[in-house]
């Protein structure tokens, strides 16, 4: 995610403009513009009353599990170091990245080391894909950073498994059915809030990705990319290694920096990341995986960024970026075609999504009767 620091020039700007042109909205969107500082909080607590219906045993457990092991660790007059550890490094990765993995960092150091660097490698193409190179140091530092405790995690516990921070597989379609549930709940309102002026302007982050396919696709891929580290350093390492101690906690624990990331982002995702925290944070314990969270986000993010484009009426329509401009009736006739084209993109998404869906339903089926569990309740917890 952007950081506050890093955007907040261009999110400063893109919170004052909404207020000005809510008046100009109609219908829900309008609703939802001229109301939005305090309609979050019924909404929140609707929201959360759900999760809670659908986590309430998972947390119970959780607690359960911590207070075992905090009294078997405090029968053998041992202190659990994890937490200690873990929160640290948190911290340090975190600072790290709002000072030395944004935009302005990018700019002031890493760009004139770049800048020598093209000019013996012209086929950097610097100029024409600063603004990229830039986004590039951003996913990196990201992804680089989210990653780096799975790495230095078995210095400080050898006998601890990596794959208990949320990266086991086993039982993936157990649980498929909640991200599912999940789409049904955020997609709708994601339709709604895309129209909000906020949205359309914020994303997608890189301006340039309606120039060319390459462009976007390199951007959407590099986007993907952070969510997955994002995923396993937020519903992974975190609660992976807070849980013994923390019990549920962990979850809630983790949703306030994980909303903090958000800072600076439209105000209604920030207050979504909220819910989003808790409830993937629970989906991770429940699932001891990360990768319905993943699935979420990036079905999530891919989207927002598609239907701002769209919005617009600037979906890419070159392969590559061109150096001409068309003007005229050439630019009627462009538009025209960049609506032809997203028009088929989406007709063959929506084929190819339903497809998915369908076998998704029938593994999920296939998985709950070899389990003999009803197909209306939640998996049995092994005890």
């Amino acid at each position: 995610m952007v950081s506050g620091t890093a955007l907040f020039g261009f999110a400063s700007a893109s919170m004052i403009a909404p207020a000005k042109a809510a008046t100009e909205l109609s219908g829900l969107a309008g609703f939802i513009e001229t109301y939005k500082p305090i309609l979050p909080v019924p909404a929140l607590v609707a929201i959360l009353f759900l999760v809670w219906i659908i986590f309430r045993d998972t947390w119970r457990e959780l607690d359960e599990d911590a207070l075992r092991m905090r009294a078997e660790i405090h029968a053998e007059g041992r202190m659990d170091h994890r937490p200690f550890v873990a929160l640290v490094l948190v911290a340090i990765i975190l600072t790290m990245q709002e000072y030395y993995g944004g935009r302005i960092y990018f700019e002031t150091t890493i760009v004139p080391a770049l800048s020598k660097f093209a000019e013996r490698h012209v086929a950097m193409k610097l100029t024409k894909y600063e603004e990229l190179y830039g986004f590039g140091w951003w996913a990196g530092t990201r992804v680089f950073g989210y990653v780096l405790p799975f790495a230095l995690w078995k210095i400080f516990f050898r006998k601890d498994s990596l794959l208990d921070l949320g990266l086991r597989t086993k039982g993936f379609f157990d649980h498929a059915w909640i991200y599912g549930l999940f789409l049904a709940f955020v997609l709708p309102a994601m339709l709604v809030v895309s129209r909000s002026p906020d949205f359309g302007t914020y994303y997608p982050f890189y301006k340039q990705s309606s120039r060319s396919w390459f462009d976007f696709l390199t951007w959407e891929a590099m986007y993907f990319l952070q969510f997955f580290a994002l995923e396993m350093f937020f519903r992974g390492f975190w609660l992976g290694a807070l849980r013994r101690s923390f019990g549920s906690g962990a979850i809630f624990a983790m949703a306030v920096p994980y909303c903090m990331i958000h800072f600076g982002k439209p105000y209604l995702e920030a207050c979504g990341a909220i819910v989003a925290g808790i409830a993937l944070g629970s989906l991770s314990m429940k699932t001891k995986s990360i990768y319905q969270g993943f699935l979420v986000h990036v079905t999530v993010a891919g989207l927002m960024d598609w239907l701002a484009l769209r919005h617009r009426k600037a979906t890419p329509l070159h392969l590559w970026p061109t150096d001409v401009a068309p003007i005229g009736n050439a630019w009627l006739l462009e538009q025209e075609k960049r609506e032809a084209l997203a028009r088929t993109i989406e007709r063959t998404a929506a084929g190819i999504f339903a497809v998915l869906f369908v076998l998704m339903v029938v593994m999920i089926v296939r998985s709950r009767l070899h389990r003999h569990d009803r197909l209306w309740t939640l998996p049995r917890t092994k005890a």
